[in-house]
């Protein structure tokens, strides 16, 4: 089934048109990525609106909508207006989570039709992933993985913490990477105690931690990695925890499949580094559905007690954060089935010590 073909079911009678503003829904109903643009979904007919910038782009890939460009005589709310009226539409289906209240309040006051929030409805379909969309988060996950073996070598005491994060996106883009899925996380040392912190100046020294979260693009599609290396060597401590995560994240996918609970295969995880007393240092979910953005639903937290569903993508990433001392991290991207999961990292992940 076509993407639009998914989005067209949901107009059962609620609704008689979708409003797509985001990015993210435009590519997922035109299976086509424009930076700029808003689209008009009827069972009478699509339209896609953009500007002079993406146009020709628009019309000489887009099908299935009638592509037509705005500009000074023709703006977004004189487009979306008048498709209003050549297909009779009554109420739009509108995308809550993405607009601003600015934005709202000018469709509100400018469009000629009611709006009624539709974005649980829509992002729903992209829980579960179709078979191209998943063949492009392979190949999203070959180029990261491609470009980590890569940076490696180039890793030694002395750098900064925004020098290897250069090196990794040099690397990233040189493998094929059409963009980044977020600003990847590249933190040393103590600064690896914090999950989500921002590479600076500090200089990598012997014995410590190394961790790199990083992502790649691919036909609009995102890859997700972190890994977790020591410079020079590591201590007991450190090796503790590491194997500790490590044996947290096999735990996890072993468990993972279509079905299962979202919280069971956090559960799994979390009671491996519960057991070794790091419980209290492990304060983020085991895993995020990703596809189009970086973090979709549905996720494999303590807090989804739904299954999950056939051909999701989930990340398995659990971590130990010691503060002050040193942070862990392992992060693979796997794909849900029936009988178990595609983990598709090819990465490796015993820990790595490199050159000091």
């Amino acid at each position: 089934m076509k993407n639009i073909d998914k989005y067209l079911s949901l107009l059962d009678g609620k609704a008689d048109g979708l409003l797509l503003t985001s990015r993210y829904s435009r590519h997922y109903g035109a299976e086509f990525d424009i930076a700029e643009g808003i689209a008009i979904v009827t069972k009478k007919g699509c339209r896609y609106f953009t500007d002079s910038r993406y146009i020709e782009s628009a019309q000489n890939n887009i099908q299935g909508f009638e592509v037509l460009e705005v500009d000074r005589e023709n703006s977004y709310l004189k487009r979306i207006n008048r498709a209003i009226l050549d297909f009779g539409i009554s109420v739009l289906g509108y995308e809550e989570v993405y607009v601003t209240a600015a934005e709202l309040h000018n469709f509100e006051l400018g469009v000629g039709a009611k709006l009624i929030p539709y974005s649980a409805k829509l992002n729903a379909f992209r829980a579960s992933k179709e078979e191209w969309e998943l063949d492009r988060m392979r190949k999203a996950q070959k180029i990261a993985d491609k470009a980590f073996q890569e940076v490696l070598p180039r890793i030694h005491v002395g750098m900064t913490e925004l020098e290897v994060q250069a090196e990794l996106i040099y690397c990233m883009y040189k493998n094929g990477a059409q963009g980044l899925s977020f600003d990847p996380i590249v933190v040393s040392g103590p600064n690896t105690s914090m999950p989500h912190g921002v590479a600076g100046e500090r200089r990598l020294q012997p014995g410590d931690f190394l961790t790199m979260d990083f992502g790649v693009l691919y036909q609009g599609y995102c890859s997700d990695t972190t890994r977790t290396v020591a410079i020079g060597y590591a201590t007991e401590e450190m090796k503790k925890v590491y194997q500790t995560v490590l044996d947290a994240q096999l735990a996890g996918i072993a468990v993972t499949k279509a079905g299962t609970i979202g919280a069971d295969i956090d559960g799994a995880a979390r009671k491996v580094i519960e057991n070794a007393g790091y419980g209290p240092y492990f304060g983020h979910g085991y895993g995020h559905s990703l596809g189009l953005e970086i973090h979709e639903n549905p996720g494999a937290t303590v807090g989804n007690p739904a299954p999950m569903p056939l051909h999701a993508v989930c990340s398995a990433e659990p971590g130990i954060y010691l503060p002050g001392k040193f942070g862990v991290r392992i992060e693979d991207v796997t794909i849900l089935e029936e009988d178990g999961c595609e983990n598709i990292t090819g990465c490796p992940k015993n820990l790595m010590i490199l050159p000091g």
